[in-house]
């Protein structure tokens, strides 16, 4: 499982001209979902980004949660981050689940980070064309692959 993070002021996403899903304050998470992924890489990933301290205390050091600022967080699908340009010049996508696989792995990981207790969890819509906007905060941007 792999994440892009992005700490933003504002985001949202639209499909077919429609705002599907919008947070104020919060993270962006473009999930990709790899064959291989189950519910334990999906836990480990969750609990990872509710507790990964990167909003910025009184002092202004990275030293909260998501969690610790009630933030919101919109969660996207992203296949193409298992997209491999090693060879030639057309990215290889068979590092990507098949969305099979990954459209039930999306939508727990969406109804974890609720349960864990993220106040507001908004997405986009799974396998869709999708045009998403943000103003990145800081900016801070952060990739994270799961540990197995």
């Amino acid at each position: 499982m792999r994440v892009v993070v992005q700490r933003s002021k504002q985001a949202s996403v639209t499909v077919a001209g429609e705002v599907v899903g919008e947070i104020s304050s919060g993270l962006v998470v473009l999930l990709g979902i790899a064959p291989t992924d189950t519910q334990k890489q999906l836990q480990w990933m969750c609990d990872k980004l509710i507790n990964l301290r990167i909003f910025e205390d009184d002092s202004g050091r990275m030293n909260l949660s998501l969690l610790d600022v009630d933030a919101e967080c919109l969660v996207v699908s992203q296949f193409t981050l298992y997209g491999n340009c090693q060879k030639g010049r057309r990215p290889s996508f068979v590092g990507a689940a098949r969305p099979e696989v990954a459209e039930p792995l999306y939508e727990d990981f969406c109804k974890r980070l609720k349960t864990m207790g993220v106040r507001t969890v908004a997405t986009g819509i799974f396998g869709a064309m999708m045009d998403v906007s943000l103003i990145n905060d800081g900016p801070v941007t952060l990739i994270i692959d799961s540990k197995d």
